[in-house]
């Protein structure tokens, strides 16, 4: 009867700490949405706008090595290199597979994409819709930027978001959402059908950013973020994108990982093609 009584004894007493934790950790789990949510009710996207701009990678010049694979159905690849950054400017690639020696290089402006193959002795000019065509989306030059610095899009309109809260993350999402006309290239108007933008709650980081078309062609490409402290700032530490498309279900997926990046240096975008080298239509 002892034994009895004392293992009905220690049953209750895991019963109860099992159970005093679980009150605990729902407690906590309603007062921080309950704190999350409490700026929203009066200011709504406003308030998550106002902070988002606040905690944005700050920069004119952006440079970082990086490491990056590509994943497709059964196909993979892997490479590694530099990348550079003159915000609304330039962006400037340098891939080196292995044993550090350069591959090929990459120079994207608003308007038109360069491309050098070092291996091969060619080079290859177009505009910036070449990229478009290659990954079977509508990107400009403003949003690959943010894409690769884990910030908003700068240039485009930010009125008709709706703010919520999803999974203890902050919520934003918008259909139509416009570039501003002054940014207009070529009189093309442009638009982003639909997008979603979660953040950090503490430090308003865009965690993840989804933009999606409602046509037939069902095309969707969403980046995620993490970051680390460098130079007082958070900076994207690891980044995946994956591309899907209505006819293609089997997602272009990308993983990326920053080291060494700087965001105060002045930096220079060398692109010069050799004499020697024979321009192509396609790389």
């Amino acid at each position: 009867m002892e034994n009895y009584m004392n293992r009905l004894t220690r049953f209750a007493s895991i019963y109860f700490l099992l159970a005093g934790i679980t009150v605990l950790i729902a407690g906590s789990c309603s007062s921080t949405k309950r704190m999350i949510k409490e700026p929203l009710k009066e200011q709504g996207a406003e308030y998550l706008f106002e902070n988002l701009k606040q905690n944005e990678l700050k920069y004119n010049y952006f440079s970082a090595r990086f490491s990056a694979g590509f994943r497709q159905n059964k196909n993979s690849n892997s490479f590694s290199g530099q990348i550079r950054i003159q915000k609304d400017s330039l962006i400037w690639i340098s891939i080196s597979p292995a044993l550090g020696i350069e591959m090929a290089r990459v120079l994207i402006s608003n308007d038109s994409v360069k491309y050098m193959n070092r291996i091969e002795n060619t080079y290859f000019v177009s505009d910036f819709n070449y990229i478009n065509s290659l990954i079977n989306s509508t990107l400009d030059f403003d949003m690959l930027q943010a894409f690769l610095t884990g910030n908003d899009f700068s240039f485009y309109e930010n009125s008709s978001f709706k703010a919520s809260i999803d999974n203890r993350e902050y919520k934003l999402v918008t259909t139509e959402r416009r570039k501003l006309k002054k940014y207009l290239r070529h009189n093309q108007n442009i638009s982003i059908p639909l997008q979603n933008i979660w953040l950090n709650p503490d430090n308003f980081k865009i965690t993840r950013v989804l933009v999606k078309e409602v046509n037939q062609s069902g095309r969707k490409l969403e980046g995620r973020y993490e970051y680390q402290m460098t130079e007082g700032q958070l900076v994207p530490s690891h980044l995946n994108f994956q591309l899907e498309t209505a006819e293609n279900k089997n997602a272009v997926e990308i993983e990326v990982d920053y080291s060494k990046v700087n965001t105060g240096e002045t930096l220079q975008f060398p692109f010069r093609i050799p004499e020697k080298y024979s321009r192509v239509n396609k790389f």
